[in-house]
């Protein structure tokens, strides 16, 4: 199967890379010492602090093999103006009653006051590669949704 890249804005991977530093620095650390201190209660059959601190190290170091993978498979780079929906693009769109902003992305783009579009998602598919005045149209759980593009302009961030 062939590996998944994921597109980061400079901004997304620096602060990937900072939570991931962080997570195998100090956070491993904290965990170390909450363990320990956990262990000098007694009885680990019937410690729950115990218990909690390893199930949250456990998730730790998930967050931590994802940040990883993530990182090592990502593209970053700032998004190109092209004239057409790209990933990394936001776009606005309406249906004549709702107007909105979405950055064409993965989650881990995400920024304050916009709608995040997965590329792969049932919008993202939809936008990618239209330009303005191109109408959309895709189907959700919610039902069928359309939308006329209204403007296309890079993400910058």
């Amino acid at each position: 199967m062939p590996e998944e890249t994921t597109w980061l804005t400079p901004a997304a991977h620096e602060k990937l890379s900072a939570e991931f530093e962080q997570l195998t620095t100090a956070g491993r650390q904290e965990i170390v010492a909450r363990i320990a201190e956990a262990r000098s209660h007694g009885d680990l059959r019937e410690n729950a602090d115990y218990d909690a601190a390893k199930n949250e190290q456990g998730m730790m170091e998930a967050r931590i093999r994802q940040l990883r993978h993530l990182l090592e498979s990502a593209e970053v780079r700032e998004a190109a103006d092209t004239g057409k929906v790209e990933i990394g693009c936001i776009v606005t769109v309406t249906n004549g009653d709702l107007t909105l902003e979405v950055l064409i992305a993965t989650s881990e783009n995400k920024v304050s006051g916009v709608q995040t579009a997965a590329p792969d998602g049932p919008l993202g598919k939809a936008l990618l590669g239209a330009e303005v005045g191109d109408k959309v149209s895709y189907q959700a759980p919610g039902g069928e949704f359309k939308y006329t593009i209204e403007s296309i302009r890079p993400f910058e961030g």
